[in-house]
């Protein structure tokens, strides 16, 4: 009988662009998707973990205690673990949990299939953990979970040594892939219907760093502008210490790269921000902002921060709270500081209690809502565009039953979620005019009668996709036993800026 597989992800972009390559990679070897209500689990249950947050390890020991019950009712049954985390454990992996298969590192998610059967003929657990990149994630086969949306990896890897981050040390030095070889696979995936890419990279505007083209980042996206067909393009995450002026030229300059920047700042303060290692202060960091909104005024701008650093004072603080007054982010993705185990911020002096970061963080985070809330009330009675979001299972957005309302993104990639058409079929991928008639902190509403459907292609592909639907093979979120819902759209950045 054919084998059924299920990869349950934790982590960031990265981490769900990987999972998306071991869904292809487990079809390709013969596999199927585990149906959403299955009779009985998996035949192989693939983590792929992060290692970013405190007690990641705990949870998934946790989880895979429970799934361990299973595989003793379910003789056959194979459990791998990879990603970050196995990167980092290794040999502690098996040494915690003996019934695991399979324990493959970042670098070598092509070689799962080939652990399983070894692990399978063995009937011993397989350990395989490279030092560097075996075969580039983006060249092997994927299963995308959006018909009309893609991942497009230019980078993996970082080159900056922030002392509170570990993913230098797991994902190894930046590797970047030439130019080539990243516009072919956009233009192949357009040709599937794709109408959106993400550009992804632990780092993108250092992109080229490896060929010794310092401008080649900004060259990238201008030749995704002569793509045709191809209406958006986005990218995560920028350093605003690589960010130049050339790559602010590109954004204005390319009609379908996005009003929208992600820029982590992690913290106001020039004393924190040179205890963490980031090569920039509160004035670059101000000053990339009024650039980029002197270039593009409507740009929406989100931001990462880290509240409770080791030694941060009160008056530290202050600056933080001080750049997101002046820098009026859209969101902002805050973080309470925890010792990861491995970064050198971990055995810094001056711990700082829980009880004081917490109070900041929430200071802070009120005054992120306060101000995403004015920025969003701006918007209404303004017209905006929306590409519409497939709201099965989860993904993309809430669809609101009692009102009926869809769900779409704006060009700035805020969420709206609008009144559906009469008499109109609305598919996923489709595009709407609409007017904003409400403002919340973390979305917006149109309540009114659109002004406008456009088919295109991407809903041809969702339509295509959808005449006969395959259970989806990625999850994201915390397992759980059975197979996980589809993948939401990813609001967060991509670990490690």
């Amino acid at each position: 009988m054919t084998k059924t597989y299920e990869v349950r992800t934790y982590g960031c972009q990265m981490n769900v662009h990987d999972s998306e390559r071991l869904s292809g990679l487990l079809e390709d070897a013969g596999y199927v998707a585990a149906p959403s209500d299955p009779v009985k689990p998996a035949d192989v249950i693939v983590f792929n973990t992060c290692a970013v947050r405190e007690n990641a390890d705990n949870r998934l020991y946790g989880t895979l205690g429970h799934v361990a019950s299973l595989k003793r009712e379910n003789p056959g049954m194979q459990i791998a673990v990879g990603g970050c985390l196995a990167q980092k454990d290794r040999d502690t992996i098996t040494k915690r949990a003996p019934y695991v298969d399979v324990v493959f590192g970042t670098h070598n998610i092509g070689s799962l299939p080939a652990l399983l059967d070894r692990a399978r003929v063995q009937e011993e657990s397989q350990v395989e953990i490279l030092e560097s990149l075996e075969v580039f994630p983006s060249t092997l086969p994927t299963k995308r979970e959006s018909a009309f949306a893609a991942w497009v990896s230019i980078s993996v890897g970082c080159n900056n040594t922030c002392t509170f981050c570990i993913v230098p040390s797991l994902r190894g030095k930046e590797k970047d892939r030439r130019p080539g070889e990243i516009l072919a696979e956009i233009e192949a995936l357009v040709a599937e219907g794709v109408v959106e890419v993400t550009l992804l990279g632990q780092n993108v505007n250092s992109y080229g760093v490896e060929f010794g083209d310092k401008l080649a980042f900004g060259k990238l996206l201008r030749a995704c502008g002569e793509i045709e067909g191809l209406e958006r393009v986005r990218f995560t995450s920028p350093h605003p210490a690589a960010f130049s002026d050339d790559v602010i030229a590109a954004m204005a300059e390319t009609p379908n790269v996005m009003p929208q920047l992600h820029m982590p700042l992690q913290s106001g303060s020039d004393r924190v921000l040179k205890a963490m290692r980031r090569s920039y202060r509160k004035d670059r960091y101000l000053g990339i902002i009024e650039r980029v909104r002197a270039a593009m005024p409507d740009a929406a701008i989100t931001t990462d921060i880290i509240v409770g650093f080791p030694g941060e004072t009160e008056e530290d603080f202050l600056e933080t709270m001080d750049v997101v007054r002046q820098a009026r982010f859209t969101s902002a993705y805050t973080f309470q500081y925890s010792p990861r185990p491995g970064t050198p911020a971990a055995t810094m002096d001056d711990q700082l209690p829980k009880a004081v970061v917490q109070e900041r963080y929430d200071r802070l985070v009120a005054l992120v809502n306060e101000i995403a809330w004015d920025e969003n009330k701006a918007l209404v009675g303004t017209t905006v565009e929306l590409m519409v979001a497939d709201t099965s299972a989860g993904r993309g957005g809430k669809k609101d039953e009692a009102t009926h309302r869809l769900t779409g993104r704006a060009r700035d990639n805020r969420l709206v979620h609008f009144a559906r058409p009469e008499g109109v079929e609305v598919r996923p991928g489709d595009v709407v005019e609409t007017v904003i008639t409400q403002a919340a902190p973390h979305h917006l509403m149109a309540d009114g009668a659109p002004l406008a459907v456009r088919r295109t292609r991407a809903g041809d592909a969702w339509e295509a996709r959808n005449a006969a639907p395959a259970p989806a093979g990625v999850g994201l979120g915390m397992p759980r036993v059975g197979a996980p819902a589809s993948l939401p759209a990813i609001d967060g950045p991509a670990c490690a800026c």
